[in-house]
């Protein structure tokens, strides 16, 4: 059984002056986190980092320092935040040397590790940096427009009960991507697992992973994982899948005793609420922003401030990272 992932805020210290910021990793991922970076006018672009050859990253008309490591970087420059846009399997690696090396937060895109033994390798660095006021992971679905609405909804309704059952079924293209998809992403469980694990937590309190199955190579799943709201037992149930030729994401949350279901399509970022034929709310989006910016904003809003939203911080990754690993029990 896994601690609940639970509230606490992160605290952090009061900025001064713009936010430096190094980015490492200049790949798909990291063209959200520039465009987002470039809206705030308290943030510079101090350097980028990427071992490959690759031409200037362009920052609001400018090109900022570029090196081929992140030690290198990390010698010349004293950035305030040091966001890593890297695969998976680097973010052990890499987020142990800005812990380090610096006084920098970190932020790691999800998932903030690839096995259980590179968190406790983490966590035991909370002796020489502090991990959980500085290690902070994008879990960015949790911040999606209709993910939020949907939050708000629930909780403005106490009579409509716990949430006692939840459906979601997250699908990428990735296939199309082939060995490229494997070497970034891990798996579909690796990425998308981490996705609906993070977006659940706006909702409910997870308890465990209760059965898991991959298939065709990693490239799909199929788990159910246990959870508790408001003092009472549910499941979710949850399909993730590269084998698709566009994107499609959508989750169903079902309440308690009056029989209310809350569907969002994170797709559109659009969702309602009903009850039998009775339509009970509902939430639209024009379209103009695009969805993963859409995401970033508000998460560096949160992370930016002086109080990170918890889902952000170490405690909540460790939790969720214990579930994603865990080896359901036999029963």
């Amino acid at each position: 059984m896994t601690d609940p992932v639970g509230a606490g805020q992160v605290r952090g210290p009061a900025r001064v002056g713009p936010v430096r910021v190094g980015l490492v990793g200049v790949g798909i991922i990291a063209a959200t986190h520039l465009a987002v970076l470039a809206e705030r006018d308290d943030v510079v672009l101090e350097f980028t980092v990427d071992p490959r050859p690759v031409g200037p990253v362009a920052f609001r008309g400018a090109a900022p320092p570029h090196h081929s490591s992140l030690a290198e970087a990390l010698d010349a420059h004293r950035p305030d935040l040091v966001v890593l846009a890297t695969p998976t399997q680097t973010h052990t690696e890499l987020a142990a040397l800005a812990l380090v090396r610096s006084t920098a937060r970190v932020l790691v895109e999800k998932p903030l590790v690839h096995d259980l033994g590179s968190l406790t390798r983490l966590r035991a660095l909370d002796g020489k940096a502090d991990v959980r006021g500085r290690l902070f992971t994008a879990h960015h679905f949790a911040f999606s427009p209709e993910v939020e609405w949907a939050a708000e909804l629930i909780a403005a309704h106490p009579g409509w009960g716990p949430v006692t059952a939840i459906t979601s079924a997250f699908y990428d293209p990735y296939v199309l991507r082939g060995p490229e998809a494997f070497a970034s992403y891990v798996s579909s469980w690796t990425d998308s697992g981490v996705n609906q694990l993070s977006m659940l937590t706006r909702f409910v309190d997870l308890t465990e992973l209760t059965a898991v199955r991959q298939t065709d190579g990693g490239a799909s799943a199929w788990c159910t994982i246990g959870f508790r709201s408001r003092g009472e037992p549910g499941t979710a149930r949850l399909r993730s899948s590269w084998l698709t030729g566009s994107s499609s994401k959508e989750s169903s949350l079902v309440l308690g005793r009056p029989g209310v279901e809350v569907w969002i399509d994170h797709t559109a970022m659009t969702g309602f609420a009903a009850r039998d034929g009775e339509l009970l709310a509902a939430f639209g989006n024009d379209g103009r922003t695009p969805r993963k910016v859409a995401h970033y904003r508000p998460l560096y809003a949160s992370l930016l401030s002086g109080r990170p939203d918890p889902v952000l911080g170490f405690d909540a990754a460790a939790a969720i990272t214990g579930i994603h690993h865990a080896v359901p029990a036999v029963r």
